[in-house]
């Protein structure tokens, strides 16, 4: 049998479409999202810091990380005190030496601590795995309780790359020893802004 049998043997046996299920029940309460998304980060091993806007964040910035080494952002609003890299074409081995890098998040889910940036939001897509330290901002307004919710609001964007991230890179081995910084950023904080 040909290859082009077999796929047309495929093609012409597709079950026919059928509606999605009803998961509105697993829809969470809206009412704690922020105080949920707090706990369950802090509890995964990040760090939520309220702020109530950009110059609040460049005031942290110094006293919760060492901003004598080399920091990279994404937004214009931290060009006076990082570096900006918004997608521009460069070496990938020049990226080995950033400390913090700073970007934003398009929304976060409260049961599970994670962010979610698309590569118009990371600049370059390795930023923000291979810096020691990652801080994201998140506009308050974005943050939905369920995965669920953040798939209905993610699953018609056009985007090339996207991903969830959640508090810093960790890994335990057999023993149960947790190690925070295994793989990924050392540490993650996010800047809560409203």
């Amino acid at each position: 049998m040909s290859r082009e049998s077999i796929l047309a043997a495929v093609a012409a046996n597709q079950p026919g479409s059928m509606p999605l299920p009803d998961i509105s029940f697993l829809m969470g309460d809206a009412t704690d999202a922020i105080a949920n998304f707090t706990t369950t980060l802090t509890t995964i091993g990040g760090k939520v810091l309220n702020v109530t806007g950009f110059d609040e964040i460049k005031a942290l910035i110094p006293q919760h990380f060492d901003a004598e080494k080399r920091v990279v952002s994404t937004l214009t609003e931290l060009a006076d005190i990082a570096e900006l890299n918004q997608g521009e074409a460069m070496d990938p081995h020049t990226l080995e030496d950033i400390e913090l890098t700073i970007i934003k998040a398009h929304l976060a889910v409260a049961e599970n601590g994670a962010v979610w940036v698309t590569e118009e939001l990371m600049g370059q897509r390795v930023l923000p795995f291979i810096c020691q330290h990652l801080a994201v901002v998140v506009d308050a307004k974005t943050i939905v309780p369920t995965m669920h919710e953040a798939y209905q609001k993610i699953g018609t964007g056009a985007y090339g790359f996207g991903t969830f991230i959640a508090g810093p890179s960790k890994t335990a081995d057999i023993e149960q020893s947790l190690v925070l910084g295994a793989h990924g950023p050392r540490s993650m904080t996010i800047f809560l802004l409203g």
